[in-house]
């Protein structure tokens, strides 16, 4: 089986971040979302391959048989737009992102171009019940962190 490209790295979030060739609005709204990302789900924030910032991990198993291990909730300062992994993509989990404000949906994944386009309020809530989700589809697979 190929290895995932994506998994957890020792490289620094902090140099990563400041880093950002972009704009100081993006380095601005990363430092928020990294701040609100590790006091909402209380685990530390690591680097995931080059680009993702991630929170907490577990282990997948796809009925396909792909397999791997994946943070929890994260997010990326793409050179367009953020992307946040904080959403199941799935249609029971549609009513919480009703209310989030500015933003483009990918399958599992949300975009937004600015933090103060959307209401923290309303993303901590789909933090929690993504999290609260994977916790009981892969209970054994949590890892501290």
């Amino acid at each position: 089986m190929a290895k995932n490209k994506t998994s957890e790295t020792a490289a620094s979030v902090e140099e990563f971040i400041n880093a950002l060739a972009d704009t100081e609005q993006k380095r601005e709204d990363s430092f928020a979302l990294l701040k609100i990302m590790q006091e909402h789900t209380g685990y530390k924030p690591k680097m995931w391959g080059p680009s993702i910032i991630g929170y907490g991990s577990y282990h997948y198993k796809y009925d396909s048989g792909h397999e791997g291990e994946g943070p929890l909730v994260g997010f990326s300062p793409r050179k367009k737009e953020f992307s946040l992994y904080v959403f199941t993509g799935m249609a029971e989990h549609e009513h919480l992102v009703q209310n989030l404000g500015k933003f483009r949906k990918g399958k599992a994944c949300i975009y937004i171009k600015k933090v103060e386009d959307i209401d923290l309020n309303v993303l901590k809530e789909v933090m929690s019940e993504t999290i609260s989700y994977l916790k009981l589809k892969y209970p054994e697979t949590l890892k501290p962190n």
